[in-house]
């Protein structure tokens, strides 16, 4: 469904508010904008299958970016703003991208005036850019309403944790004019019951897969998106409570920093508003999400999903206290765990973690190798995107790590993300990274990265203690053997850590 539909029968419905500026964009106006730019980079040439990239800050734009390509058959390419110039270059360049259409708010990236030499057509909002035309000059330009509209999708880039990012190609689906056409919509609309009627928070960077997607999904709906220009804790807390606001979205570090506020800031904003607040991206340890529970009562719930969207699971305050840790059953496709040859293992064993679907939900753009590499090896309809975990005899599944990050001493696999959500809520750590370093006679050996609250408490006394306070919740050879501080994580807005980055600190080569 377009914003169309809810236009027709309630246009000064707020589609999209801002918490900065205060900023309201009506479904009318939504509408209206997005079918003009469709019209307008139609007269411009693009056709079904061509790419629009968008370069932006939180903006309410994006929506109308968006929607103007899911209704006239374009793909969208979101391109994370906090890129390096040639990072953000090479996604430009790999995706194809016919148009771009950029914010003044990001002007100052290195690789943003340098950037329109690269697409044919080149366009900015919010101010002005040398190089690129006017965002409103275009609208202007736009002729009558296209009358055929075939579905657009986006064209996702990974965030490149591993590896440089990497184009996901999501297969355009048939319209279907009376029911939602994407999984997404699918579920909120079905078991979630989100509607006309729904507030939804969206704080993370629209420029990744599930803001933008589940943004989307609400509109689709017919509810408002009340987007933060960026993450604040307290923030986001003030949001809730003044917007009434009933759906939410999160990654674990949000969950972090709100709870290492005063409790006197916390209790001050009513959240009886949310009946939903979802959280993903990235492993939550389960102290912190226990904590949530308590503070905002069974209103939490997580999905585990990728930017491949292959597959996705949920599951359910009620659920994950009874089987604590489980990130779901699969709600999109049928969860299998496999050997490093494919052979199905049995319950409780730890492999990598594939989706069956009835075909192919996905391809990597102009990497067929790696395509290959995602493909079971007997079953092409099963993918996988390198996470490892384990099902449990009620077909829970448990996630362990991401394969790359997988630490292996003395023959022994060591999961970062369990030794991380022991630290996590440790009272002196404001955040911490596990990684795996060299080791002449382990081969490798655990080595924690941690970024204190008071950095000026950094002492071989601390370190000492969260080796001790590892050691007395999870098993001895999982601890780490050494701890280092450090000034801060690197992590991206999305709450996944940059292991990459911390690794060449301590491997030159960054392997």
């Amino acid at each position: 469904m377009y914003p169309g539909a809810h236009a027709a029968t309630n246009p000064d419905h707020p589609a999209v508010v801002m918490t900065g500026s205060g900023r309201v964009v009506t479904y009318g106006q939504l509408d209206d904008n997005s079918a003009a730019l469709a019209s307008a980079l139609h007269g411009l040439g693009l056709r079904k299958g061509d790419v629009v990239a968008m370069l932006s800050d939180n903006a309410a734009e994006c929506f109308e970016i968006y929607w103007a390509c899911m209704r006239s058959g374009l793909y969208i390419t979101p391109v994370n703003r906090n890129l390096n110039a040639d990072e953000i270059a090479y996604i430009v360049s790999d995706s194809g991208a016919k148009a771009l259409i950029a914010s003044a708010g990001v002007s100052g990236a290195a690789a943003v005036r340098e950037l329109s030499a690269q697409v044919e057509h080149a366009f900015v909002f919010g101010g002005q850019v040398e190089g690129y035309t006017s965002y409103d000059d275009l609208l202007a330009s736009a002729g009558e309403r296209l009358v055929d509209q075939p579905r657009g999708s986006d064209m996702m880039y990974s965030s490149g944790t591993t590896g440089r990012p990497k184009g996901v190609k999501q297969a355009m689906l048939p319209i279907q004019v009376d029911q939602p056409g994407d999984p997404i919509t699918g579920l909120l609309g079905g078991p979630f019951k989100v509607g006309p009627g729904d507030v939804y928070l969206q704080p993370a960077p629209v420029y990744h897969a599930a803001p933008l997607k589940w943004s989307g999904a609400v509109q689709a709906l017919g509810g408002t998106v009340v987007m933060m220009e960026k993450f604040d804790a307290e923030g986001a807390l003030a949001a809730i409570e003044k917007y009434g606001v009933t759906t939410a979205q999160f990654v674990p570090t949000m969950f972090v920093r709100m709870l290492q506020l005063p409790e006197e800031t916390r209790a001050r904003y009513a959240h009886g508003t949310l009946r939903l607040a979802v959280h993903a991206a990235a492993p939550c340890p389960p102290d912190v999400k226990q904590a949530m529970i308590d503070w905002w009562g069974p209103v939490v719930f997580e999905y585990y999903g990728s930017t491949e969207q292959n597959g996705i699971t949920f599951v359910s305050s009620p659920e994950w206290l009874s089987k604590r840790g489980t990130v779901g059953k699969a709600m999109i496709g049928i969860t299998h765990i496999c050997d490093e040859d494919g052979v199905e293992l049995p319950a409780g064993q730890v492999g990598t973690v594939y989706f069956e679907r009835e075909t192919r939900p996905f391809e990597y753009h102009n990497d067929p190798a790696k395509t290959a590499e995602a493909t079971h090896p007997q079953h092409q309809s099963w993918t996988a995107v390198g996470d490892l975990g384990y099902l449990d005899e009620d077909g829970y599944l448990f996630l362990t790590d991401r394969k790359a990050f997988t630490i292996i001493s003395g023959g022994v696999n060591i999961y970062p993300a369990e030794v991380e959500a022991v630290l996590t809520l440790h009272p002196a750590i404001y955040d911490v990274a596990v990684i795996g370093v060299p080791d002449d006679e382990m081969g490798q050996q655990v080595k924690a990265v941690v970024q204190l609250k008071d950095p000026a408490a950094a002492s071989d006394e601390l370190a000492q203690e969260l080796i001790d306070y590892t050691r007395e919740r999870i098993a001895h050879f999982k601890a780490p053997r050494t701890v280092d501080f450090i000034g801060e994580i690197p992590r991206l807005p999305t709450g996944k850590l940059v292991k990459r980055e911390l690794e060449k600190l301590y491997v030159p080569t960054g392997v």
